[in-house]
């Protein structure tokens, strides 16, 4: 058996140094740095593994719920419909018209970018892409063309994505009716006039009558 093995190296010997020209030695260095590349090379090109899911990543998450139409409400009404009540709507409004963005809570939610807007009417703050607290509000009063055409994006926007649910009710200031100056004196004018005529005699009733 040891003869057959020295006789098969032998014969390889023979071969390499024949077919390359290299010496046993040599071929075997070359080949084995050959292997050595390759695996090499083939790390950079190979995909990496896949990455461990978390959990939750597998959980279904829940469906949102159908918008909610809500009519006509006061901004005190909209406050609790900021995110804060997970079991609430997330609601926004622009130029008075309430919509339902529920569906980008990571934006308009709690800890999102723009948090603050949602439960107001952020007209204001939205057209001059502001995040005072000064500038929450519908009132858009002294805005320029620049500021009241990115509102009017905002508002193209909202239309396009989300579901209108209601409209803000604005409150309407009390007023007296005006005061027609001398209405008082015409009405006691009148007043006296009747007065007057009650006390006339009617005619057709004399002394003459009343004797018979």
């Amino acid at each position: 058996m040891a003869v057959e093995v020295g006789s098969m190296w032998e014969t390889l010997k023979e071969a390499i140094v024949s077919y390359t020209g290299l010496s046993p030695a040599t071929f075997f260095s070359a080949l084995a740095l050959a292997i050595a590349f390759y695996y090499t090379v083939s790390a950079f090109f190979a995909p990496p593994p896949p990455r461990p899911r978390r959990i939750e990543e597998f959980e279904e998450s829940e469906p949102l719920p159908p918008p909610v139409q809500l009519g006509e409400i006061t901004e005190e009404e909209l406050k609790v419909y900021d995110g804060s009540d997970p079991k609430k709507p997330l609601l926004m409004a622009i130029k008075s018209q309430i919509y339902d963005v529920s569906q980008s809570r990571m934006f308009y939610g709690p800890g999102g970018p723009y948090a603050l807007f949602a439960g107001k009417d952020a007209s204001r703050a939205l057209a001059k892409m502001s995040f005072d607290d000064k500038d929450l509000t519908g009132d858009i009063s002294g805005l320029g063309p620049f500021e009241l055409e990115a509102l009017q994006d905002w508002e193209y926007k909202f239309m396009s994505k989300y579901m209108k649910v209601g409209t803000i009710k604005k409150a309407i200031p009390v007023t007296e009716g005006p005061i027609v100056e001398g209405s008082n004196t015409t009405a006691e004018g009148e007043s006296s006039e009747s007065a007057v005529d009650e006390a006339k005699p009617k005619e057709g009733i004399t002394d003459d009558s009343r004797m018979d």
